[in-house]
């Protein structure tokens, strides 16, 4: 059970957390939920997919490898890309609704206390030290604001594109060699037929609503499955002894 716990100056005045991005903080995954709040930094780097929950819910996921556990812009060093999702960059903080004496929610900012990255002695400042928010603080807050207002806006947007027949199924089907096949099932995207064969109408109602440029990053970001087979490709010949292959 994790110690979820609203952030508090007073009680956390001392807290640290680490940063930097390795596996024993969780970020050796395939796959990560993204937001329509980060879709232009999201498709310069990773194919953004849709996915439905258990309720038949469209959501995005941004394909980070191939196999289990596998992030191909991950190693030693960290993690090289130009931008890293907002559910990785918030690592042990997460927004969580308190309510108040009115009887009204407020969204507030909550630290989950067994988060492998907490209490590290190097680890970033939360609060400065007579007060105040730490620098790191303020960088999270603002990746807080993306997954916030991105959740706000998630539904509607999925309701817009359904609306104008735009998601279809996908199957990616990748070949690495001869006998080193990946499929990757179940997964949706922006049709990009579909999206062109839109009349004027259609595009303006989706213009109003800001969600055409969402659909044509997401339809132009399967692009990058090609990234995606050229680091698995210098993977699999680093892990044979092949010399590395310059970026």
């Amino acid at each position: 059970m994790t110690r979820v716990v609203l952030l508090d100056n007073v009680a956390h005045a001392d807290l640290r957390v680490a940063t930097g991005y390795a596996a024993h903080f969780g970020d050796a995954a395939n796959q990560c939920a993204v937001f329509p709040t980060e879709f232009n930094e999201v498709q310069r780097e990773y194919p953004i997919l849709f996915r439905q929950d258990a309720g038949g819910a469209f959501y995005a996921v941004a394909l980070l490898g191939l196999d289990a556990h596998e992030n191909l812009f991950l190693d030693d060093a960290g993690w090289h890309a130009r931008h890293v999702p907002a559910v990785h960059q918030r690592g042990a903080f997460m927004i969580g609704m308190v309510e108040r004496g009115t009887g009204e929610r407020e969204a507030m900012i909550h630290v989950d206390l067994d988060h492998p990255r907490v209490g590290a002695a190097d680890g970033q400042a939360v609060f400065l030290p007579h007060g105040g928010q730490a620098p790191y603080l303020d960088h999270i807050v603002r990746v807080l604001q993306v997954v916030h207002d991105g959740l706000a806006q998630r539904d509607a947007m999925f309701a817009a594109f359904e609306a104008a027949g735009l998601i279809e199924p996908v199957r990616l089907e990748i070949m690495l060699d001869d006998n080193t096949r990946y499929d990757i099932p179940e997964c949706f995207t922006i049709g990009g037929a579909r999206l062109a064969a839109l009349d004027g109408a259609a595009l303006a109602a989706l213009n109003r609503a800001g969600f055409l440029r969402h659909a044509v990053l997401v339809a132009s970001s399967l692009g990058n499955v090609s990234r995606l087979i050229e680091l698995k490709n210098r993977r699999r010949a680093g892990s044979r002894g092949a010399a590395p292959v310059a970026a």
